[in-house]
This record gives C-alpha cells, sequence and structure tokens, in this order.
C-alpha cells in the first residue's frame, strides 16, 4: 500500500490490490497457466475522519459489468468510470463514526461473467470539532406546542424523501459551491443555542447577502421546495445513488418538486428564513445515510485525467 498527499488541499491516495478470485479470460492452450484478474481498490480524501467523503475507486485488467459491496455498513452506490475497466463510488464517513478500522467489501463482475471480490481497509482518524454559540429566538430552541405537529410532519417529510433513492446518476463532473460567498461556519461543529447544547453542525454556511444567487451544486431532480420550520424556505436536490444536498435558509425559491436542474442553474436567493442569526446559505450533504462535509465533496470530485490515470486535486 502507498500513502501520498497530493496538492494544497491534502489529499491522501491509497491503493491495494487484492487477489481473491482468479477468472479464466480466454480457452488457453494445454499446459497454459491461467490468467489471474485481480480487483484494485483505492481511495482519494481530504482524510479518513468523521464528516469525510471518500472517492473509492475500483479496477481491473479487464471491463467491469457491475460493482456494489458495502462500506461503513451501508450499500456502494457504485457508478461507471470513464474506461470500462474502471468504476466509483462515493463513501460517506458519518460525524458520529468512532475512529477504528473499518473494511469496505466490493464484489464485481466482469464482461465475462467472472465474479470478482475485494476488501479494502479504511482507517478513521479521531477529529475535534470545536463549538459555537448562538443567539436565536426563544420559539426556535423550545417550539412552543402549537409549533410541533408542525416539525413532526416535516421530519416525516424529510424521512420519506431521503429514503427515496434514485438508481440514476443525476451528476457529473467536480461539484462546485453553490454560493459566491466564502465558507463562514465550519461543519461539525456543536451549536449551543442560547445557552442550551444542542446539536453538531451538520453542514457548511456560506457568507452572502439576501438575494444573492444560490446554484445547485451540480446536476439532480429537486426533490423537495417548501418552507420548513427550522431550517426556513428549503432546496433538497437529489443527485442520484443516495446523495442529496441541502440547500437552507433561503429568501426565495426558484424551483419547483420535480425540476431537473443542470450544474449552476439558480434554484433560489440566500436568505435569512428559519433558525438564522443573519443571511447566509448553508449548504448540507448526504450519501446514504450519512451526513458530510460538503468541501469534502467539493474536494474529491475535482477530478483531473491524466495519461498514465486519473489524478485527484483539490485546492482552496
Amino acid at each position: 500500500m502507498s500513502t501520498t498527499r497530493l496538492g494544497p488541499g491534502r489529499l491522501l491516495y491509497c491503493q491495494a490490490a487484492v487477489v481473491v478470485l482468479g477468472a479464466t479470460l480466454a480457452a488457453q492452450a494445454p499446459r497454459a497457466p491461467h490468467p489471474i484478474v485481480a480487483l484494485v481498490v483505492s481511495h482519494t480524501a481530504r482524510a479518513v475522519a468523521p464528516g469525510e467523503m471518500v472517492l473509492m475507486t475500483i479496477s481491473a485488467p479487464v471491463p467491469l459489468a457491475s460493482v456494489s459491496g458495502q462500506a461503513f455498513g451501508r450499500p456502494l452506490a457504485a457508478f461507471p468510470g470513464d474506461q470500462p475497466a474502471v468504476w466509483q463510488a462515493l463513501v460517506g464517513i458519518d460525524l458520529a463514526t468512532k475512529p477504528g478500522a473499518y473494511a469496505a467489501t466490493i464484489e464485481a463482475t466482469t464482461a465475462q461473467g467472472a465474479v470478482l471480490q475485494a476488501v479494502h481497509r479504511l482507517t478513521v482518524v479521531p477529529k475535534t470539532f470545536g463549538v459555537r454559540r448562538l443567539r436565536v429566538p426563544a420559539q426556535f430552541v423550545t417550539p412552543p406546542a402549537s409549533a410541533l405537529p408542525r416539525i413532526e410532519r416535516e421530519q416525516k417529510r424529510l424521512a420519506e424523501v431521503y429514503s427515496r433513492v434514485s438508481e440514476l446518476r443525476l451528476w457529473h463532473g467536480p461539484f462546485k459551491s453553490p454560493a459566491d460567498g466564502a465558507p463562514v461556519s465550519n461543519f461539525g461543529v456543536r451549536s449551543d443555542y442560547n445557552g442550551k447544547q444542542g446539536t453538531p453542525h451538520r453542514g457548511t454556511d456560506f457568507a452572502g447577502a439576501t438575494g444573492a444567487p444560490v446554484k445547485a451544486p451540480n446536476g439532480g431532480r429537486v426533490v423537495l421546495a417548501a418552507d420548513l420550520y427550522f431550517s426556513g424556505n428549503t432546496v433538497i436536490v437529489d443527485h442520484g445513488l443516495g446523495l442529496f444536498s441541502v440547500l437552507m435558509h433561503l429568501s426565495r425559491i426558484d424551483v419547483h418538486e420535480g425540476d431537473l436542474v443542470a450544474a449552476g442553474a439558480i434554484v433560489g436567493a440566500v436568505g435569512a428564513t428559519g433558525r438564522v442569526t443573519g443571511p447566509h446559505l448553508h449548504w448540507s450533504v448526504r450519501v446514504g445515510a450519512a451526513s458530510v462535509d460538503p468541501l469534502s465533496l467539493i474536494a474529491v470530485t475535482a477530478v483531473e485525467k491524466g495519461e498514465k490515470g486519473t489524478r485527484h486535486q483539490f485546492s482552496r
């Protein structure tokens, strides 16, 4: 196994070849040895830590017809790469993941029907997150009884949205920031409201004046466009394969549920709706059931193709 840090964004690239099942590719002459087909599994990430996105690459010396597997107890949503022998998958390390060694299991079927299996180790390292203390209207800390039925309905609606996983990949190329402003609040910090201990911040906030455009980070389908109690005017874009972008606190919504949006399409405007201290855009990313830092998604999908393979770079 080799480890290399690339670029100013300090992406980590690891590779391991695992042979667990040989396959005969063609009829061989008598006594000729059968060639062995091996899966090569690698991953790219800023760090293998809670809240990070990992790009896993699965390749073989022959074309692959399908790839499946599991990582962190969740199905691996793999998709074909630019070459028939290369597949990839985005793997989210949820914020609540404990440090330790985890095994990603991969099963691939070649175009000839041979089944290959591999195990790729991911060692999650500890990560420390800070605390931010905010003052917001009291109803967003202790909602009145009259608001509880609405909050319950919205929670059920969100759960339903995330449960409907599109099998189509609707995004292509690198993800980009949905706002022009700089990040102003880090993913993972614990948010304490009005002196009451809160929960981790499962997104990244971007500075912006009310009315500034909010863009789709990549292609997808709008699966929710609504005013929610805590997040205000909210747009959720389903990018396919279990990957979602959640854009919150908008001053207006410019799309409708069911709309297909291209990368960079205007979906709304920066605002201060819901539980906020002022105008900004909150962008959350979910992959499967994992919440990850959107900046890590930008990092691992900033892909540059080279003659000797694929290099993954990130700069900020």
